[in-house]
């Protein structure tokens, strides 16, 4: 007799309600162990979720455009019946049991049970209370990372009741309070310091105009950038490398037979500058927590690295990169650079950073301000290096000059430390010696 089988989403990180963009199989097909069935986007990534066992697809439970998390049902598959040489293969790789190992073991004794928790009754959605006069200066009881969260979405915390001890306010109840708020088509009370709105404008007043919407990573990572703009002080220190015998030393591994096959970029060397200064000072390589009262020191190295896709920017991170050599840095940069592009970079792929490099060396320009990708609390930006008279004392020789800038939180970092960091790096790129250290 078959084997139906339920397929659900696995665990795909700390993400719900991920779009379903591709289904990829129909009621009948036959699957394999790791057969995609549907592709989900998510974040900056698509992934697809395979299916754990053989079999034939007997029911798809979900189509493109809905919207999934862990544990929603996917499809259903009958497994094929065994065979009899299946079957008998079973019964010489099962182990004959002894009688001793058999016989069902004994039972601890069970303490006393207590009464079953009859289930609690679900809360009706919070609906939007009367405005709460300025004059009253009661807080709501919540904890600073809630206070964050609701800050973010323009929520008022006064007007929300906590469900938690004491009537503490969740997460969970902020979250309830937006979408009853949007759900009866009002917009939660934004605090008095918001930014207005841009005014709504009219283009087609002056010409003919094409709307194109946003794809969707684009709307996820500018929401990102937006959040962090606001919320972090930055402050960007700008710097240049001389990097002529660097330069010159990578073309030579290029001529090189054992390095022939390795596309060793320049960004390699900037990496593993990069792991060098987030061991050399020690806040680069933090983060704030979320109440802004300490420093979260990272004793381990993952730098995340922007590629440019024709979706939007994606960030794949590259772990220890202290433990990597330039040639392993160039290879897995490449590989990680080359997937991002084709979609196929999975969302833990792009957690866990410690800092991020964004580089339009390929593209041009002198100096530019990247935005700190919070919780990171530094960015190194990078641009095209360039030939420039340099003096040596006597005469000015050409050099090939590279800018850096270093857009940092200035709430953990300031404007000296900022300086040691970027001629640390200048350092490091200038005499390639020192990334031995």
């Amino acid at each position: 007799m078959s084997d139906s089988q339920d397929i659900l989403i696995p665990d795909i990180g700390d993400f719900d309600n991920v779009d379903v963009i591709e289904v990829l199989v129909t009621p009948g097909d036959v699957v394999d162990v790791e057969s995609p069935l549907i592709t989900l986007e998510s974040d900056k990534a698509t992934m697809d979720v395979p299916s754990p066992v053989a079999g034939t697809v007997t029911e798809v439970r979900i189509a493109v455009g809905d919207q999934v998390s862990q544990g929603t049902l996917v499809a259903k598959v009958e497994a094929p019946e065994p065979t009899p040489e299946t079957t008998a293969a079973a019964a010489v790789e099962k182990a004959p049991q002894s009688e001793a190992d058999s016989a069902p073991a004994p039972q601890p004794p069970t303490p006393d049970q207590p009464d079953p928790v009859p289930p609690a009754t679900p809360r009706p959605p919070p609906s939007l209370p009367p405005a709460v006069e300025s004059g009253d200066e009661s807080l709501p009881h919540a904890s600073p990372a809630v206070r964050r969260f609701a800050r973010e979405l323009g929520a008022d915390l006064s007007k929300i009741s906590g469900t938690g001890t004491h009537g503490r306010i969740l997460t969970d109840d902020v979250r309830a309070f937006i979408k009853s708020a949007l759900s009866q088509g009002v917009t939660p009370m934004q605090p008095a310091s918001a930014i207005p709105a841009v005014p709504e404008v009219d283009f087609a007043r002056w010409g003919t105009i094409e709307t194109r919407p946003l794809s969707r990573i684009q709307k996820i990572s500018g929401r990102h950038l937006h959040r962090a703009w606001l919320n972090i002080p930055h402050v960007t220190h700008h710097d240049e490398a001389d990097i002529t015998e660097l330069d010159e030393f990578r073309k030579t591994l290029k001529s090189e037979r054992a390095y022939a096959e390795a596309r060793i970029t320049l960004l390699a060397f900037v990496i593993k500058a990069l792991a060098s200064a987030m061991k050399a000072f020690p806040a680069i390589n933090a983060s704030l927590s979320p109440d802004g009262e300490s420093l979260i020191l990272k004793h381990y190295f993952h730098v995340g690295v922007a590629v440019n896709t024709e979706n939007g920017l994606v960030v794949p991170v590259l772990r220890d990169v202290d433990t990597k050599g330039i040639v392993d840095l160039a290879g897995e940069l490449g590989e990680m650079s080359a997937r991002a592009r084709d979609r196929k970079l999975k969302p833990e792929e792009m957690q866990g950073g410690c800092i991020s490099i964004s580089s339009l060396g390929g593209i041009g320009g002198t100096s530019f301000t990247p935005i700190v990708n919070s919780p990171e609390v530094a960015i190194l930006g990078i641009t095209r290096a360039q030939i420039k008279p340099r003096w040596d004392g006597s005469n000015f020789q050409p050099r090939l000059m590279l800018p850096l800038d270093l857009s940092y939180d200035h709430r953990v970092i300031d404007g000296a430390e900022a300086a040691r960091v970027t001629a640390f790096i200048v350092s490091a790129l200038e005499d390639s010696r020192r990334l031995l250290l």
